[in-house]
């Protein structure tokens, strides 16, 4: 029993240090986050409005009997990255004309409004998510997430970060064109 317990403390330090050496691989994407909605029917939700924007809320319901796939961000006024990314949402809606659909993650109504009146409002839809209900449910890891949905409502994408810079705008843009090819099937 000794042994055994003299041996604890190697055994400990051997699984920490395969999990540091697994972080450390080249090959391995930390972006690359599975996500078990893909193919999936995006989750039931129903959020309200954030107050003050004048832009209805969002709901399960409004991702389906699209013609074509709909794009719907996962932002925060408080998430740098999310200001980053705010600019190419914009773009991609008065370039390529998506449909953007918004969460606001557990943010002060007045902070998102601020946001979006500094920033531009390229939404049609904004849900509030003030509890992170919904996040949840999206099983985001973090803000910002942007998902594209199939007009059948179901996932067909994730994109895990801000979506800036040629790679990751070719990236999206990619899956994207994708979707509207073949609106039903997975990316």
């Amino acid at each position: 029993m000794r042994r055994l317990l003299a041996a604890l403390p190697v055994l400990v330090a051997l699984v920490f240090g395969g999990f540091f050496l697994w972080g450390l691989n080249p090959d391995r994407d930390p972006n690359a986050i599975p996500s078990v909605l893909i193919s999936q029917p995006a989750p039931a939700f129903d959020l309200p409005p954030v107050e003050g924007v004048g832009v209805p809320g969002l709901s399960r319901g409004d991702l389906t009997g699209n013609a074509d796939p709909v794009v719907v961000n996962v932002f925060a006024s408080w998430c740098v990255p999310c200001r980053a990314e705010h600019a190419v949402l914009t773009r991609m809606v008065e370039r390529d004309g998506i449909r953007l659909f918004g969460i606001n993650y557990k943010d002060k109504p007045e902070a998102a409004r601020s946001w979006l009146e500094e920033l531009g409002n390229p939404y049609e839809l904004i849900g509030s998510d003030l509890d992170g209900r919904a996040g949840i449910e999206w099983g985001i890891s973090g803000v910002p997430e942007t998902f594209i949905v199939a007009g059948d409502g179901t996932v067909l994408y994730r994109y895990v970060g801000p979506i800036v810079g040629p790679e990751a705008e070719g990236k999206f843009a990619t899956a994207l064109a994708q979707a509207r090819a073949n609106t039903g099937g997975s990316i």
